[in-house]
Parts: structure tokens; C-alpha cells; sequence
């Protein structure tokens, strides 16, 4: 049972009452729920991989987006980890290619541009470049913090030999937002990405 609650544990989010109130669970439960549980953690393992155009997590190469036929190749969004192209797929108005990064570049944490997907990102605006169709848009929406922002500005600068459209997420107040309550930063830039109505 401790091997168990150490084990949950150290997933993100889950501390020693959660851990414990699981295990309990696990152990009350039906055989079942946790043979169940066990099998899901050993295909999650044993069946995904990332995809190898736009190395978001998959069970099938090429991920079923990189797959699909409708979506439009020339424009890519570029995302710090898996579950962004999660959060930007439940709005259903996104119909390009995503480029995951798999983290921000971090000097303090010791993450520098070999240990993120930015070389294969180069590489695939040069194939397609070189296949007469070239990617006309790149999407950065990475986090806007302080990681976020220098790994997009790195990432503007590797791609400026090519003759490739470079574009942020817009910024500013969320739906439902008091003024009263937005920081300075989020103010100017809701102004400065006003647009006309």
C-alpha cells in the first residue's frame, strides 16, 4: 500500500491525502477497476509515441491531425506541450498543423534549444520550402511568460531566412474580465491589440 501511495505521489498535482484516498479506493474497489487501471497504464507506455511531423503525443504516426487531409499545411501553430494543442482543438476554430515543443527554453533549469522540438520545427518549414509548398504562417503561442517569450523570440529569429508570415496569439482581457482587476501588462496590451468594430 505505501509503495502505491508513494508512487501517486509523485504525479503533479496529487499529495499525501489524495494519494491515500486513492489507494484506499483502489483497495475497496472491485479487482476489476484496478486491473483496469493497471492495463491503461501499461498500453499508455506501450502504444504512444509522438508523432514524427508534429511530435504531439499519438497512438498512430502520423497523428490523426498531421493525417488529415482538410487541415491546411501551410500554416503552423507552434505550442509548448502536448495539452495545448488539446486546449486549442476544444475550440474548434483552429484548422492548421500544430508543432509541439515539448517545454520553453530555461537556462536556470538547464533547457536549452537542443533539449525542445526548434530544430525540427526549422527543418520542416525548410522541407516544405523545398517541395514547392512552403508554410506561410507560423503561429507562437507559446506561455506569455518570461520562458514563453524568449523561446518565441528565439524561434523568430531561426526562421527568418524564410519567407515564412510570424505571428503571436493575441493578449488581453478574458471574456468575463473586470478592468479593475487586469494587471498593467494585460492592460496595454488589450490596447495594443485593439481592433476596430
Amino acid at each position: 500500500m505505501s509503495r502505491l501511495i508513494e508512487a501517486l505521489v509523485a504525479l503533479p498535482g496529487i499529495g499525501p491525502k489524495t494519494a491515500s484516498r486513492l489507494a484506499y479506493y483502489l483497495l475497496r474497489a472491485p479487482e476489476e477497476v484496478s486491473l483496469r487501471l493497471a492495463d491503461a497504464l501499461r498500453d499508455l507506455k506501450a502504444h504512444t509515441r509522438l508523432c514524427s511531423v508534429c511530435f504531439n503525443i499519438t497512438e498512430a504516426d502520423p497523428c490523426p491531425i498531421c493525417a488529415d487531409p482538410s487541415r491546411d499545411p501551410t500554416l503552423i501553430c507552434v505550442v509548448e506541450e502536448p495539452l495545448d494543442v488539446a486546449a486549442l482543438e476544444r475550440a474548434k476554430v483552429y484548422r492548421g498543423m500544430y508543432h509541439v515543443l515539448h517545454g520553453v527554453l530555461s537556462p536556470i533549469n538547464g533547457v536549452g534549444p537542443d533539449d525542445l522540438k526548434i530544430n525540427e520545427l526549422v527543418a520542416r518549414v525548410q522541407r516544405a520550402e523545398a517541395k514547392g509548398r512552403p508554410v506561410r504562417e507560423v503561429i507562437l503561442a507559446t506561455n506569455p511568460t518570461v520562458e514563453g517569450e524568449m523561446t518565441a523570440l528565439f524561434i523568430q529569429r531561426k526562421l527568418a531566412p524564410f519567407d515564412v508570415r510570424i505571428t503571436r496569439l493575441a493578449r488581453g482581457l478574458p471574456v468575463g474580465g473586470d478592468l479593475e482587476y487586469a494587471d498593467e501588462v494585460t492592460l496595454s496590451r488589450a490596447l495594443e491589440g485593439r481592433q476596430q468594430v
